[in-house]
């Protein structure tokens, strides 16, 4: 099988990508420099790299992980916090990168014998029936990412494609902090579990790491 992953060189992706790896699967790994070896550049704000990195990806592609993501306005205030920039720079990478990133990856996961399958990172703090304050830029960019992931599923089930939108939990990575819930590696098992799981039937789904479901 052969996956792509974006934001790979570290944290989750790094560790989704060590697990694939390690059970014999191809991965494609990327970040936004590259690393000339093991990462494929891929900076999702930039049209131009969005265009190198489809036409590196020379295989069909079996499964797409857009696990690129930033949060840049962790701990702002409402006073004084949340400018426009942080607001245009967030929405950039965490919802339309997702977007671009399926979007110019089409022909390679059209021609997966697998039938070709998007696993979409969103998050819990996404879910607008919960929302307890605070977090407002990311918070919106990952309830509007999972709105994407929907609308993909809804417009690629035709074609054999499913999409699935997940949480991966509070993990303890350089955003999540050393005080989050769970480590990578239960995380990133839980997660391959649920795209292992992924299908037609499912396709359109919010899950948490561990299978429970997340309220739009």
């Amino acid at each position: 099988m052969h996956v792509v992953i974006t934001g790979a060189s570290r944290g989750i992706g790094a560790a989704l990508a060590a697990r694939y790896r390690d059970r014999g699967d191809r991965v494609t790994g990327t970040s936004t420099a590259g690393d000339g070896a093991n990462l494929l550049a891929l900076d999702v704000t930039q049209p131009d790299s969005i265009s190198a990195f489809a036409k590196a990806v020379d295989a069909p592609v079996d499964l797409l992980i857009c696990n690129a993501g930033v949060y840049l306005d962790k701990g702002q205030r409402l006073d004084d916090g949340f400018d426009a920039a942080t607001w245009a720079d967030t929405m950039a990478v965490n919802v339309a990168g997702p977007f671009l990133t399926v979007q110019a990856l089409l022909p390679q996961l059209r021609a997966s014998a697998l039938a070709g399958k998007i696993a979409i990172l969103s998050s819990a703090m996404g879910s607008q029936s919960r929302a307890p304050g605070g977090s407002y830029i990311y918070r919106a960019s990952k309830a509007a990412v999972a709105n994407v992931g929907r609308n993909l599923a809804a417009d690629l089930a035709g074609e054999g494609i499913a999409v699935g939108i997940y949480h991966p939990g509070w993990v303890q990575t350089d955003m999540g902090g050393a005080g989050a819930d769970i480590d990578t590696a239960t995380s990133t098992a839980g997660l391959i579990r649920r795209f292992d799981a992924l299908s037609l039937s499912t396709t359109g789904c919010f899950e948490a790491w561990d299978g429970a479901p997340i309220p739009f």
